[in-house]
């Protein structure tokens, strides 16, 4: 049946996997919520509410499917992973706690009011609501970012008998890799919900959906996206020095670098190749892998054959030119497509269709850059600490994969019906008018919430 070290890895994998899409979607879209409804408290004008009433179902819907998936998730550190919390859940432990007292309980609590609440409370506190679940979200974000931070570059402990116990709490939560991953995933989030807001609402439009909260979700999503991916590359470049400051096995693996070399080539393409330790079918750029990680044309990157423990190779090279080569079309279609909404005052039908199949975009980089992240860090799951194999349990392997095929099946299920029933309520949403189809997403009759949004912008 396999080794179940590698079914147990596999399982912890796809849960997450699954389970990530949805705070991806949640941390940010909370915030967009709360624009439509400052923009609606601020002018008055209904399309705004008529925004926020569409995506808040989608926000509901997401932040339940991931509150049931995060609880699976956290039943396998028992089950299948017993030696992290008995090595580090003094300090794991107290992080989880937080994120549930400071954050879920804000989300849970508030929510209804955001969903039911428009015509039973007052609109202030309507609005107060909205910033309570937005920022819950966040700190949500925080906390767990937090404890996989540290995981990655551990600090503000010290082991005793073989367990960790925390020394100081403020080196542990500001852990030198914290501010960048924490960074980098918030924008990651924007940029999820940035394209679902904007590929739903280009789907919506295409089928003649001419209502002005249609042309406010378009606006709305291309702007930011196309104000996002800019910041993200840069704090994506930040990121990686700090990687290679303090992880610089998975810089290699990422860049396909086996022997540590002074201007070292940006590899294009390749096949990575343990067994020749070498890529075949290389393509790469002489020089550019030094200059962009180190700054310096010249610089000297390490290569894998240096280092004792080194992650697989193959599935962090790909997973990283996966994140990269969509973060470049996420620029080119957002800036593309503001660029028409700002000249032209349109989106021309091939970009729309083109925002429409990029709807789910985001879940598609960030996992890339999560397998990157986590698959990078191998064999450690504390670096330096513990390693993979001393954390799992003695769960046989038939159990392991009769229980992973069943989370498939149930995770692709309610994979299918979420995205089937966020289409159902975008052509559900409002009637299409009578309007020809040959028409180029105009802004038309929904200006006025369009320049909003621009002027916001």
């Amino acid at each position: 049946m396999g080794d179940p070290l590698l079914l147990a890895r596999v399982q912890f994998a796809a849960n997450i996997s699954f389970h990530i899409l949805f705070p991806t979607i949640t941390i940010a879209l909370g915030w967009v919520l709360l624009f439509f409804k400052l923009r609606f408290n601020r002018t008055g004008d209904a399309a705004w509410m008529e925004a926020y009433k569409f995506w808040v179902k989608i926000f509901a819907l997401s932040f339940a499917l991931g509150v049931v998936s995060g609880i699976t998730m956290s039943f396998q550190f028992g089950t299948n992973w017993p030696g992290f919390m008995n090595t580090v859940g003094n300090i794991a432990g107290p992080l989880l706690a937080y994120e549930i007292l400071t954050a879920f309980f804000l989300e849970a609590a508030f929510l209804g009011i955001m969903l039911f609440g428009w015509n039973r409370v007052s609109n202030r506190v309507h609005t107060a609501a909205t910033v309570l679940v937005a920022g819950g979200t966040t700190i949500s974000a925080f906390w767990i970012l937090v404890l996989n931070s540290w995981m990655q570059t551990p600090a503000g402990f010290e082991l005793r008998d073989g367990v960790a116990h925390a020394t100081d709490w403020w080196a542990i939560v500001f852990n030198p890799s914290m501010p960048y991953r924490l960074t980098h995933m918030l924008l990651a989030s924007g940029l999820t919900a940035a394209f679902l807001v904007a590929g739903v609402s280009a789907f919506r439009w295409l089928r003649r959906d001419r209502a002005p909260d249609v042309l406010a979700g378009l606006r709305t999503g291309v702007f930011l996206a196309a104000a996002l991916i800019p910041v993200q590359i840069f704090v994506g470049d930040m990121h990686g020095l700090n990687t290679l400051e303090h992880q610089p096995a998975k810089i290699a693996a990422m860049e396909g670098i086996w022997e540590t070399q002074n201007g070292a080539p940006m590899v294009v393409f390749g096949w990575p190749d343990e067994a020749t330790q070498s890529n075949r079918f290389e393509l790469a750029i002489p020089n550019i892998a030094s200059f962009y990680l180190t700054h310096d044309w010249n610089g000297e990157i390490k290569g894998l054959n240096d280092f004792e423990h080194r992650p697989p190779v193959t599935p962090v090279f790909f997973a990283f030119r996966i994140m990269v080569g969509i973060g470049l079309l996420m620029l080119a279609v957002s800036w593309l497509a503001a660029w028409q909404l700002r000249r032209k005052g349109q989106v021309q039908r091939p970009v729309a269709y083109v925002l429409v199949a990029m709807t789910f975009a985001g879940w598609i980089a960030t996992l890339a850059g999560w397998y990157v992240t986590e698959i990078g860090r191998q064999p450690w799951l504390v670096t330096g600490v513990l390693t993979a194999r001393e954390a799992a349990s003695a769960v046989p392997a038939p159990l392991i994969a009769s229980t992973l095929v069943g989370y498939l099946l149930v995770y692709t299920a309610l994979l299918a019906a979420y995205i089937a029933t966020i289409f159902y309520l975008a052509r559900k949403s409002a009637a299409p008018a009578d309007r020809d189809p040959a028409e180029p997403v105009s802004a038309g009759g929904a200006m006025v919430a369009g320049d909003s949004v621009a002027a916001a912008t």
